[in-house]
């Protein structure tokens, strides 16, 4: 059975490609190398350079490596820049997907996983996240989203076509090989460890006045293993006949900036200097998804739901490749 893996170079998509290929998947990455990198690619995958805005060339990997099924990760993903530069994440992202999806219909390719994301639920009415909750994306980043689940719900209902949908919030943690590497940084568990590395000064903590129990906002952290186990779960649904579907992902509690700090200071024996700044615009207290559906339904269970084991290993990888991925 063979996986084309879109973005397979990136951080979620090259730990998920290690982790089909260990379940015994072939996998064929299709990348373009703006934010991945060619070494985080599984030597047993094979590598097809090619850009989603060129839909000649999803369609040249198609007829070469006929894959039975198709994992979409590749994205622009910062919410910050989408709230700059809208177009280039509500244009692109959508275009480079229908592109994909257009190129998937003529192969006669009908299986397909979309990494979504849970920033479609800016202003949640309840906590944990659940599938119920109404779509009011946060971000032009969250809307690209939305838009390209349109797409596949349209899709599943005029086409013979299924897809399974997994919205989550913060991806962490590494492999023993495969590790977060981005350039700009701007997630907060590598952004303390590079204080750790000596590679900044201190971290900054924008807030710490919310209504949680120590001041500052709570997150939902998911180890890199588990999101991709959740992947592989969801593509064995489909190639078992399963009907398409939406699953929000969470790890069943939140962790707050101080505690991620305070982890991390006493798994790198570092004292890591913080400095409290004032509030981001836009940031609510609490977000955490709910996953009663896909424990529920697919079986999923997390192998690393505590703090400590996902700042470990994250910690682990950067000793090991203290430059990323850069030789």
């Amino acid at each position: 059975m063979k996986i084309l893996v879109t973005g397979g170079a990136g951080y979620i998509g090259s730990v998920t490609v290690e982790k089909l290929i260990e379940a015994g998947y072939d996998v064929v990455v299709f990348d373009n190398l703006y934010q991945g990198h060619r070494d985080a690619v599984h030597p047993q995958a094979e590598f097809v350079l090619g850009d989603l805005a060129r839909i000649d060339e999803i369609k040249a990997a198609f007829e070469t490596h006929k894959p039975d099924a198709v994992m979409h990760f590749a994205a622009y993903s910062l919410v910050g820049e989408s709230v700059e530069n809208p177009f280039k994440y509500m244009g692109e992202n959508v275009s480079n997907a229908a592109n994909l999806l257009s190129a998937m219909l003529e192969a006669g390719i009908n299986k397909f996983i979309l990494s979504s994301t849970a920033n479609l639920f800016d202003d949640p009415e309840s906590m944990p996240i659940t599938e119920k909750e109404r779509i009011v994306p946060g971000s032009p980043y969250g809307e690209s989203k939305a838009i390209i689940e349109r797409y596949l719900y349209w899709l599943d209902r005029v086409k013979d076509f299924r897809y399974v949908a997994l919205r989550y919030f913060n991806a962490a943690g590494a492999s023993e090989e495969r590790g977060e590497d981005h350039h700009p940084e701007c997630h907060l568990i590598p952004l303390v460890l590079q204080v750790a590395q000596g590679k900044r000064e201190k971290i900054f903590i924008f807030g710490d006045d919310y209504d949680t129990p120590d001041g500052t906002c709570i997150r939902d952290y998911i180890h890199i293993a588990d999101l991709a186990q959740a992947h592989i779960l969801a593509l064995e649904k489909l190639l078992n006949g399963g009907e398409s579907c939406r699953y929000n992902l969470g790890n069943g509690q939140g962790y707050s900036v101080k505690q991620v700090i305070e982890t991390a200071r006493e798994i790198t024996g570092h004292p890591i200097p913080a400095e409290v700044t004032p509030r981001r615009a836009g940031d609510p207290a609490v977000l955490i998804a709910g996953s009663e559906t896909i424990r529920k339904e697919l079986g999923w269970n997390p192998q690393y739901p505590d703090l400590k084991s996902i700042i470990q290993s994250a910690w682990n990888w950067h000793v090991k490749n203290p430059n990323g991925y850069e030789k």
